[in-house]
């Protein structure tokens, strides 16, 4: 008989619960960090706020609050050797931060360097990073461009828009505290090739074209946009998903909405799943539902038709019509389930969150 594991400390599962319930907002803009993705649509879901992002438990998101435990030990080694560390703009009391592109890209810089020892006269963006042992020894062997594409963008870009030429790239391999440094100079042609993508990403009207067509390929397989994507997942209810809505190219990250002429601040937009019963999803986000055939601007409804011939609309509730909130909650196979759309007229009834009848259909 095996022997049995032993028992969970209640005081490791109550710090593990704490941390899976800590739930930050999804990111009023297109950050620097994620500009580097492969995938255009990815970065278009996540700036559209069409998916939930990925899904971790208390114990991983810990894990991957260790980078921002490490900085302070970081900057304060710096200062240590002799460097001066600013990692704070005292006119607001928070990092170093810069926009671009209307105000709906943007970065936050860990810190700026003066005194580095191998350019000592220089500023130098500072950029601090944690590794496991597996990506630490990649990144010792074929530096950040080629082992962490992903930085490499964000720090050109970061650059870019803070108008600094060098970059002090530090990690430290979690596994045993071995250092790792990279100067890295600035690209101008790189940067503004990140920059134009980051444009074509922000103002993109519907989903950019994907990495794959094919599910199984692992790098969708994994992606927390795959079931939007790939499947028939409709994202969240918000101003970001809505045709009405627009990010404009000019102001501090100003989006609009064409139903209401007004603008939108980042709580409207938040709060608008909850409110709005306006809402119309952008017609190619249900695209493994239907084609959009018909629309009245005046009465409030997109028409879609499915190739096996079925048609529905996304507006105001009617036999055959639907709210973003309810398809939200539904699925293609429920729309198809005669007894469930039968009860569903005659009861004058909505499809709300968590229905049974999504998951039996």
């Amino acid at each position: 008989m095996a022997a049995l594991p032993p028992p969970r400390s209640q005081t490791v599962e109550a710090i593990y619960t704490w941390w899976q319930g800590k739930m930050e907002p999804p990111r009023a803009y297109l950050g620097a960090s994620a500009i580097g993705r492969e995938c255009d649509r990815q970065l278009w879901y996540g700036f559209r706020w069409a998916t939930g992002g990925e899904q971790f438990d208390g114990r991983m998101k810990r894990l991957f609050n260790r980078g921002h435990r490490e900085e302070p030990v970081f900057i304060e080694e710096l200062r240590a050797i002799g460097c001066t560390v600013k990692d704070i703009d005292p006119s607001t009391g928070d990092q170093f931060r810069f926009k671009a592109v209307g105000g709906h890209v943007g970065c936050g810089l860990d810190s700026v360097i003066l005194g580095v020892p191998e350019a000592s006269k220089t500023w130098h963006l500072g950029e601090y990073k944690t590794h496991n042992a597996k990506s630490f020894a990649a990144l010792v062997k074929d530096g950040v461009a080629k082992s962490k594409p992903e930085h490499y963008a964000q720090v050109q870009l970061c650059m870019k828009l803070s108008e600094l030429t060098r970059t002090l790239y530090l990690a430290v391999n979690k596994d045993t505290d071995e250092l790792h440094a990279e100067r890295i100079h600035y690209d101008s042609d790189f940067a503004d090739r990140v920059l134009t993508k980051a444009e074509r990403i922000v103002y993109a009207p519907e989903p950019l074209p994907r990495l794959s067509d094919d599910p199984a390929f692992f790098k969708c397989k994994f992606c927390p946009a795959s079931q939007v994507c790939h499947a028939s997942a409709l994202p969240q209810v918000s101003c970001r998903t809505c045709l009405h809505a627009t990010p404009e190219p000019d102001g501090d990250g100003r989006w609009s909405c064409a139903k209401f002429n007004c603008d939108l601040s980042v709580d409207i937009q938040r709060a608008s799943g909850e409110q709005c019963r306006s809402h119309l999803y952008i017609p190619a986000l249900l695209h493994n539902w239907g084609e959009a055939v018909d629309a009245s601007q005046e009465d409030g409804w997109v028409e879609y038709r499915a190739t096996d011939g079925l048609v529905f609309r996304n507006g105001p509730w009617g036999v055959t019509s639907f709210t973003s909130k309810e398809l939200f909650a539904a699925s293609p196979e429920l729309l198809r389930n005669e007894q469930f759309m039968s009860i569903r007229r005659d009861t004058n009834a909505r499809i709300v969150e968590g229905s049974e009848w999504k998951d039996a259909a």
